[in-house]
């Protein structure tokens, strides 16, 4: 069985945290699983977004590690303002 690609879309610190816009990962299932991967790839700059910002899974805020991953899945980076 082939794996499946989540595209992971990178936006304002995220993506200066990853060096790039966007990604496909492979081998992950979780939203726990892609934090864990993503701070593997992008170090110390992505970790800190991660832990203040939201992973947003098909358009959905998820802070559930557990939660299945979809196609798409967006990092935020915390926002000022209101």
């Amino acid at each position: 069985m082939a794996e499946t690609a989540v595209l992971v879309r990178y936006f304002a610190a995220a993506a200066e945290a990853a060096g790039r816009r966007e990604e496909s990962v492979c081998g992950v299932t979780t939203a726990g699983e892609l934090r864990r991967e993503l701070s593997r790839r992008h170090g110390a700059a992505m970790e800190r977004v991660l832990a203040n910002g939201s992973l947003l899974l098909d358009g959905v805020v998820s802070r559930d590690d557990g939660r299945a991953l979809g196609a798409t899945a967006d990092v935020l980076p915390p926002f000022a303002g209101g």
